[in-house]
């Protein structure tokens, strides 16, 4: 056996001892305390120009702790915003531009009409009325026309101002995205990047956890598991060294539906078991308990 194997076992034994000496109970499960975290990257290529967090700092979940370059995207915004503009400009006013057509229009039917009542009583001949009515039918066809081009154009327009909105649309996102903001209410545990370096998509900035909702992960044995349900309130201890132990309460919030074999670290009731199902309690965190500290939790 090799001397870290001895130091393991012998941290294990006293372990036990300690809590059976001060009076608290045998764990039914030990483990370490983690919390949810995340890894905050970059979203846009630039320099960062600002990045206000450093480790320990407490942040709001959307609160804005930097920003990245965004002078090239909102210049490229001006100028969609002008094409659109400029596109709009060449919207064809449709009643202006048949007004005179269907004037010309009236003033046809107006002749065809009297060419038809001077034929009536013989005062003109046939043919002055079927100018008349040719000349009619020439500017409705040539107004429907009109109309079919201009309606065409319109709607050509109105795609090319679609498709430039659009693009609009993409560079507010983009500059949106270079503003760097928490996704989660929570402490900063490590800072990646630093203002003034370049950064690209992907790139981690810094890694934020919440420190208020924490976690046990605890390994159970299959002998344990019809003793263990989600949703079941059970007791959980911190120890802080120096016989100092504190009790919480917890809630069972997830459980392994596979075996894995137990941690090295990991103390179970069985110490005969090799196999063991990982649990994760709920504790409302104090400010007393860090990640990586070992507790245990009995479930009755």
């Amino acid at each position: 056996m090799d001397y870290s194997m001895k130091s393991l076992k012998l941290f294990s034994l006293l372990f036990l001892l300690t809590a059976c000496g001060s009076g608290t109970p045998e764990y039914d499960a030990t483990g370490t305390f983690e919390a949810t975290d995340v890894i905050v990257s970059a979203e846009a290529s630039g320099k960062i120009l600002g990045l206000d967090v450093e480790e320990g700092t407490l942040l709001k979940a959307g609160q804005e702790v930097g920003i990245i370059d965004t002078v090239q995207l909102y210049l490229k915004k001006l100028q969609l915003e002008a094409s659109v503009k400029s596109v709009e400009g060449q919207r064809p006013d449709i009643l202006k531009q048949v007004a005179a057509t269907k004037e010309q229009i009236v003033q046809a039917q107006r002749e065809r009409d009297r060419a038809a009542n001077l034929l009536r009583v013989g005062a003109a001949n046939r043919k002055q009325w079927e100018d008349a009515e040719s000349l009619l039918e020439v500017l409705r066809k040539q107004l429907a026309a009109q109309n079919s081009t201009l309606q065409n154009s319109d709607r050509s327009l109105t795609w090319q101002s679609s498709s430039v909105g659009i693009q609009v649309a993409q560079i507010e996102d983009q500059l949106r995205k270079c503003h760097i903001v928490s996704p989660l209410t929570g402490t900063v545990l490590a800072k990646y990047a630093e203002a003034g370096e370049l950064a690209a998509p992907g790139t981690p900035l810094f890694k934020v956890a919440d420190m208020e909702q924490i976690y046990l992960r605890a390994y159970i044995t299959s002998e344990q598991l019809s003793e263990v349900k989600l949703g079941q309130k059970v007791t959980v201890y911190a120890d802080y060294g120096k016989e100092v132990r504190k009790e919480y309460p917890g809630v069972v919030t997830w459980i392994s539906d596979s075996s894995e074999f137990t941690p090295k670290t990991i103390l179970t009731k069985d110490e005969r078991a090799n196999l063991v199902y990982a649990v994760k309690v709920a504790v409302k965190n104090d400010g007393m308990l860090k990640i990586g500290m070992y507790g245990g939790c009995n479930f009755n």
